[in-house]
Protein backbone atom coordinates (compact mmCIF):
# COMPACT_ATOMS: atom_id res chain seq x y z
CA UNK A 1 0.00 0.00 0.00
CA UNK A 2 2.88 2.76 0.51
CA UNK A 3 4.32 1.49 -2.56
CA UNK A 4 1.54 3.26 -4.25
CA UNK A 5 0.98 6.23 -2.45
CA UNK A 6 4.40 7.16 -3.12
CA UNK A 7 4.09 6.26 -7.03
CA UNK A 8 0.60 8.82 -6.81
CA UNK A 9 2.54 11.34 -5.34
CA UNK A 10 5.48 11.50 -7.74
CA UNK A 11 3.11 11.73 -10.62
CA UNK A 12 1.67 15.13 -8.51
CA UNK A 13 3.75 17.84 -9.89
CA UNK A 14 2.64 20.05 -6.88
CA UNK A 15 4.41 17.38 -4.69
CA UNK A 16 7.48 17.64 -6.58
CA UNK A 17 7.65 20.92 -6.75
CA UNK A 18 7.03 20.85 -3.03
CA UNK A 19 9.49 18.72 -1.97
CA UNK A 20 12.77 20.12 -4.38
CA UNK A 21 11.48 23.56 -2.74
CA UNK A 22 11.97 22.35 1.06
CA UNK A 23 15.24 20.19 -0.31
CA UNK A 24 16.75 23.44 -2.32
CA UNK A 25 15.96 25.54 1.08
CA UNK A 26 17.83 22.92 3.19
CA UNK A 27 21.16 23.31 0.82
CA UNK A 28 20.89 27.09 1.07
CA UNK A 29 20.38 27.15 4.45
CA UNK A 30 24.41 26.53 5.93
CA UNK A 31 25.26 29.01 3.05
CA UNK A 32 22.96 31.45 4.28
CA UNK A 33 24.25 30.73 7.96
CA UNK A 34 27.48 32.38 7.69
CA UNK A 35 26.02 35.61 6.20
CA UNK A 36 23.15 35.68 9.23
CA UNK A 37 20.63 35.50 6.77
CA UNK A 38 17.53 33.31 6.51
CA UNK A 39 16.58 32.52 2.79
CA UNK A 40 13.53 34.51 2.32
CA UNK A 41 16.27 37.91 3.56
CA UNK A 42 18.74 36.29 1.01
CA UNK A 43 16.29 36.92 -2.23
CA UNK A 44 15.55 40.43 -0.88
CA UNK A 45 19.10 41.05 -1.23
CA UNK A 46 19.12 39.73 -4.52
CA UNK A 47 16.77 42.25 -5.45
CA UNK A 48 18.13 45.08 -3.92
CA UNK A 49 21.58 44.23 -4.91
CA UNK A 50 20.42 44.28 -8.79
CA UNK A 51 18.26 47.68 -8.05
CA UNK A 52 18.73 50.67 -6.01
CA UNK A 53 15.76 50.93 -4.00
CA UNK A 54 12.46 49.01 -4.05
CA UNK A 55 9.33 49.95 -2.39
CA UNK A 56 7.88 47.09 0.01
CA UNK A 57 4.90 46.46 -2.46
CA UNK A 58 7.08 46.13 -5.32
CA UNK A 59 9.15 43.50 -3.12
CA UNK A 60 6.28 41.78 -2.25
CA UNK A 61 4.97 41.63 -6.22
CA UNK A 62 8.22 40.28 -7.03
CA UNK A 63 8.51 37.54 -4.00
CA UNK A 64 5.23 36.78 -4.17
CA UNK A 65 4.45 37.81 -0.42
CA UNK A 66 2.15 39.39 1.29
CA UNK A 67 3.16 42.38 3.55
CA UNK A 68 2.00 40.46 6.12
CA UNK A 69 4.74 38.02 5.85
CA UNK A 70 7.04 41.06 4.06
CA UNK A 71 7.23 44.13 6.97
CA UNK A 72 8.03 41.96 9.73
CA UNK A 73 11.16 40.22 7.87
CA UNK A 74 11.72 44.07 6.49
CA UNK A 75 11.61 45.48 10.25
CA UNK A 76 14.44 42.26 11.34
CA UNK A 77 16.59 43.08 8.57
CA UNK A 78 16.49 46.57 9.35
CA UNK A 79 17.11 45.66 13.09
CA UNK A 80 20.17 43.86 11.86
CA UNK A 81 21.42 46.50 10.08
CA UNK A 82 20.81 45.24 6.39
CA UNK A 83 18.44 47.65 4.96
CA UNK A 84 16.59 51.20 5.63
CA UNK A 85 12.93 51.87 5.14
CA UNK A 86 11.66 55.29 4.45
CA UNK A 87 8.56 56.79 3.41
CA UNK A 88 9.01 57.84 0.04
CA UNK A 89 8.87 61.67 -0.48
CA UNK A 90 6.77 61.53 -3.48
CA UNK A 91 4.57 59.17 -1.90
CA UNK A 92 3.83 58.74 2.09
CA UNK A 93 1.67 55.59 1.43
CA UNK A 94 4.74 54.08 -0.41
CA UNK A 95 8.01 52.42 1.79
CA UNK A 96 11.27 52.50 0.12
CA UNK A 97 13.88 49.91 0.98
CA UNK A 98 17.22 50.44 0.28
CA UNK A 99 20.11 48.49 1.31
CA UNK A 100 22.99 49.81 4.18
CA UNK A 101 26.72 49.87 3.36
CA UNK A 102 26.46 46.16 5.66
CA UNK A 103 23.93 44.73 3.22
CA UNK A 104 25.69 46.06 -0.18
CA UNK A 105 29.12 44.37 1.51
CA UNK A 106 27.42 40.99 1.94
CA UNK A 107 26.94 40.69 -1.99
CA UNK A 108 30.61 40.15 -1.78
CA UNK A 109 30.51 37.31 0.79
CA UNK A 110 27.55 35.68 -0.96
CA UNK A 111 29.01 35.61 -4.52
CA UNK A 112 30.01 31.75 -3.75
CA UNK A 113 26.15 31.21 -3.29
CA UNK A 114 25.09 30.22 -7.02
CA UNK A 115 27.67 28.14 -8.04
CA UNK A 116 27.72 26.09 -4.74
CA UNK A 117 24.14 25.52 -5.47
CA UNK A 118 24.63 24.74 -9.12
CA UNK A 119 27.32 22.34 -8.03
CA UNK A 120 25.14 20.65 -5.61
CA UNK A 121 22.04 20.12 -8.33
CA UNK A 122 24.47 17.68 -9.87
CA UNK A 123 22.62 18.64 -13.08
CA UNK A 124 23.78 19.28 -16.27
CA UNK A 125 24.30 22.98 -16.92
CA UNK A 126 21.68 23.31 -19.61
CA UNK A 127 19.15 20.92 -18.03
CA UNK A 128 18.91 23.47 -15.03
CA UNK A 129 18.65 26.28 -17.60
CA UNK A 130 15.51 24.22 -19.46
CA UNK A 131 14.00 23.66 -16.29
CA UNK A 132 14.18 27.48 -14.99
CA UNK A 133 12.76 28.63 -18.12
CA UNK A 134 10.05 25.89 -17.76
CA UNK A 135 9.54 26.76 -13.83
CA UNK A 136 9.05 30.33 -14.98
CA UNK A 137 6.57 29.64 -17.99
CA UNK A 138 5.03 27.78 -15.39
CA UNK A 139 4.67 30.56 -12.75
CA UNK A 140 3.65 32.81 -15.00
CA UNK A 141 1.12 30.93 -16.58
CA UNK A 142 -0.55 29.83 -13.04
CA UNK A 143 -0.41 33.73 -11.87
CA UNK A 144 -2.08 34.46 -15.22
CA UNK A 145 -4.95 31.69 -14.18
Amino acid sequence: MEKRIEAVLENQLCFLLYANSREMTKKYKPLLTKLNVTYPQYLVLLLLWEQDALTVKKLGELLALDSGTLTPMLKRMEQNGLIVRERSTHDERSVMIQLTEKGLDLKEEACFIPKRISDMSGEDKQVVEDLKVSLLQLLKTLQAF
